[in-house]
């Protein structure tokens, strides 16, 4: 874990300290922490039922600095005509302008946009888990671990 750093270091923190899936933090969004509380909400995890979790005190500080790196990202794709996000279930269409609202953006966007086929939208999906697994295993050759290193 301290071989890793960036975005892929600060996902495997949260694993380790707070217990979720890597599944589960890829699909956090900004709504789902409560600094507060010390708190992540999980969402259709396991089951499809919410859980809540512990927000561990060791990623508090880059966590936050994660949201800032985040919210400039969405606010440059609001200034290009874009910032939307995919949301969940029927949610679209109840809260037409809820996928621009930066309470829905992913904690961990990705670097790229990408344009649905069938709508054209650009939208901005998450980090993918395979970005974090390579980083992972990257991080575990530079160590003399002997064992596989992967993210659950």
């Amino acid at each position: 874990i301290e071989a890793m750093s960036g975005p892929e270091g600060l996902v495997v923190r949260l694993l380790y300290g707070s217990g979720l899936r890597l599944s589960e933090a890829l699909r956090l969004r900004v709504r789902d922490l409560d600094f507060e509380m010390n708190q992540i909400l999980v969402r259709d995890a396991k089951g499809q039922k919410d859980r809540v979790t512990l927000l561990p005190e060791s990623v508090r500080r880059p966590l936050k600095k994660q949201l800032v790196y985040a919210r400039g990202l969405h606010r440059e794709d609001l200034s290009k005509g874009f910032g939307r996000v995919a949301l969940p279930n029927a949610l679209a269409r109840k809260y037409p302008n809820a996928e621009k609202e930066w309470s829905w953006q992913y904690v961990f966007p990705a670097s790229r946009t990408y344009r649905e086929l069938d709508t054209g939208v650009v939208r901005r999906h998450r980090l993918h888990e395979s970005t974090v697994q390579r980083a992972l295993r990257r991080a575990a050759l530079g160590t003399e671990i002997a064992k596989p290193v992967h993210a659950a």
